[in-house]
């Protein structure tokens, strides 16, 4: 399955990739892990690319900073302004 950075914020996987994941054989439990996996690479590519560096590059602080932003973004100027819309 190709990972496609280019998704939307409040979509990380796409209808297809949902059912390529339903479609493997494998438990709830492991299909679940399989969308989280997808999920968080997705946010990373997004991460690296505001910070115009590659994921493996990366470091702790920054992921953390980061979702410190986020949330601050949307507590203050609403959901919409936010990254993650969950």
């Amino acid at each position: 399955m190709d990972i496609a950075p280019n998704q939307s914020s409040t979509q990380f996987l796409s209808s297809e990739e949902s059912a390529q994941v339903d479609a493997a054989l494998l438990s709830s439990p492991e299909k679940f892990l399989t969308r989280l996996t997808i999920s968080s690479l997705r946010i990373l590519q997004h991460i690296a690319k505001e910070q115009e560096m590659r994921v493996e590059e990366l470091t702790t602080k920054q992921i953390i900073a980061w979702f410190e932003k986020d949330a601050k973004l949307r507590r203050e100027e609403g959901i919409e302004e936010a990254f993650l819309k969950w």
